[in-house]
């Protein structure tokens, strides 16, 4: 049974629903006390927990007026993923989803398919129809924004947002829950030298944030251990090559890095399980050994990791898992805490790829 100013907050909701409109003006707290038969410590205790939900503001010696976002999004948050069918999302939503339910908020899921045209329209609708919060994967994270204006009139208005897995490095002062991609590249290309590697290629995204950031780390262990970078080891794609490889199973890209770019490499750092999965794949059909010839390790310790025909070196997350983390985070900015960026760390999974 909810408690009693569980059970007024609610009533209130619906009132503030029904007005509708910013600064209308809820009774007073010994009228609410009188209405409902209350004490001033429960009507008071609910007030709060409006206030924190953002639905009203309370003005020292004039009362409790409507922000204006009381209406029936009030307990909905928005999550916004890329791709909806990307392999690592589902855990992350359900993780998010069930950290909000058990605070009684709903979960309303966009995907911008990784388009900024996408994108747009989504932050359209989310400022012509506000929610309680806003958990963002924002497209193509390591390139200019040209949606900034809208993120900065979602912030600006008191929605609370909170970036998934990269920033949008125009908008300051807005927190990001993501990975520690730098130390993961680092820890990843240590472990193939400490094997014995000493010439180590990658292939990494170019429109996520991600990518950038491990390639960082992966060529700076390459640098700290006095070893030669060579530009020509390393294969970018973006999300329509990405597409193309996992759709429409076009593997061309990965055929020309192994024949041109790979050369004396004797392991590869990959940006993804999925990536890792496709190249493996091709590597065997060529008579390449997995990893006695190339070694090949990866993020994400997926369920690629484990179906690969050479189950593969991943890095994974410690618990707690970002969904939680990130649905955490978000929940304490709608109880008006301020919001904190933060990097989970990453932890080595060693199967036989290398």
């Amino acid at each position: 049974m909810a408690a009693k100013y569980q059970t007024l907050a609610e009533t209130l909701r619906q009132e503030l629903l029904h007005q509708g409109q910013h600064g209308y003006k809820l009774p007073t707290e010994q009228e609410l006390s009188e209405r409902y038969g209350l004490s001033r410590q429960t009507v008071r205790h609910a007030l709060q927990m409006l206030e924190q939900e953002g639905l009203i503001q309370r003005r020292q010696g004039s009362g409790s007026f409507s922000t204006g976002r009381g209406g029936s999004t009030s307990r909905q948050v928005a999550v916004v993923a890329t791709f909806l069918d990307d392999y690592i999302f589902p855990t992350i939503l359900h993780d998010a989803q069930s950290v909000f339910a058990r605070e009684g908020y709903s979960t309303l899921v966009y995907a911008t398919e990784n388009e900024v045209s996408t994108e747009r329209d989504i932050l359209q609708q989310l400022l012509s129809q506000p929610v309680a919060g806003i958990l963002v994967e924002g497209a193509k994270t390591a390139l200019p924004n040209p949606n900034l204006q809208l993120y900065r009139q979602l912030r600006d208005s008191g929605v609370p947002l909170l970036f998934l897995h990269g920033a949008c490095a125009e908008l300051k002062g807005v927190p990001c829950i993501s990975d520690d991609n730098y130390s993961g590249g680092y820890l990843l290309a240590r472990h193939l030298l400490d094997k014995g590697h000493r010439s180590i290629a990658g292939i990494f995204k170019s429109d996520d944030l991600q990518g950038p950031q491990r390639y960082h780390g992966c060529v700076s262990a390459i640098r700290d251990a006095g070893l030669p970078l060579r530009d020509r080891s390393f294969l970018w794609y973006d999300t329509q090559d990405r597409l193309e490889m996992v759709n429409l199973n076009d593997i061309s890209l990965l055929r020309r890095f192994l024949d041109v770019r790979l050369d004396k490499s004797t392991a590869v750092i990959c940006y993804n399980d999925e990536i890792a999965f496709l190249l493996i794949r091709e590597l065997l059909a060529r008579g390449v050994r997995v990893p006695q010839d190339v070694a090949v390790v990866s993020f994400d310790n997926s369920y690629y990791s484990q179906i690969s025909q050479v189950p593969i070196t991943s890095l994974r997350h410690p618990v707690p898992r970002m969904g939680q983390v990130a649905a955490e985070q978000l929940l304490r900015m709608l109880q008006g805490e301020s919001g904190h960026s933060r990097a989970l760390p990453w932890e080595l999974v060693e199967r036989a790829s290398g």
